[in-house]
């Protein structure tokens, strides 16, 4: 598992592991997270859905090369998980997030994408990060316009909420290095 930490001015991104399933478990499943994220994650959330997560789809994904998951943390309380970033190798969405409601609005999670977005361009050289939101997750939204990301179109798409559009955005390396000199 090649995942390396990663450092900002006010966080600290660690590889997501077993150990932060129970911190995981007990943030992730409240309506403000799961509503905007992908019918595929089970709502209500089960008992014991952090740790199956984490063991049999985040790691195995990791191992395989295809996926760099990360905990987020702010350096103020290192070992407090407050949320989850990933990159992954697909044709269709490349980044995904999600942050505890109670750190939000904090420049947080953009500060997060940033570390995540240089590390997927520059360590990874991938070719263009593409990534879907739903049309009324302005805060998702507002992260994408502010990192020089173009929307590309929009559908319909099944979410844990229920059926809504959702836009798709996309940058390329070159884009997103030209819009992010000196990071």
């Amino acid at each position: 598992m090649n995942v390396p930490v990663l450092e900002t001015k006010r966080l600290l991104l660690k590889p997501l592991s077993s150990e932060v399933a129970e911190q995981m478990q007990h943030l992730f499943p409240q309506w403000e997270i799961v509503r905007y994220l992908g019918s595929h994650v089970p709502w209500p959330y089960p008992e014991e859905g952090a740790k199956d997560y984490i063991e049999n789809i985040a790691i195995p994904a990791m191992n395989k090369g295809n996926s760099w998951n990360w905990g987020i943390y702010r350096k103020e309380a290192p070992d407090t998980f407050i949320g989850e970033i990933v990159v992954r190798i697909s044709d269709t969405e490349n980044r995904g997030f999600w942050l505890d409601p109670q750190w939000r609005r904090n420049g947080y999670m953009a500060e997060a994408c940033k570390a995540v977005t240089y590390f997927w361009f520059t360590t990874l050289e991938q070719p263009h990060l593409t990534i879907t939101k739903a049309v009324e997750n302005e805060g998702s939204r507002r992260i994408s316009i502010n990192e020089g990301m173009r929307w590309v179109s929009t559908e319909e798409m099944s979410l844990v909420c229920g059926t809504l559009p959702v836009e798709r955005w996309e940058i390329s390396r070159e884009e997103w290095l030209a819009h992010n000199i000196g990071c």
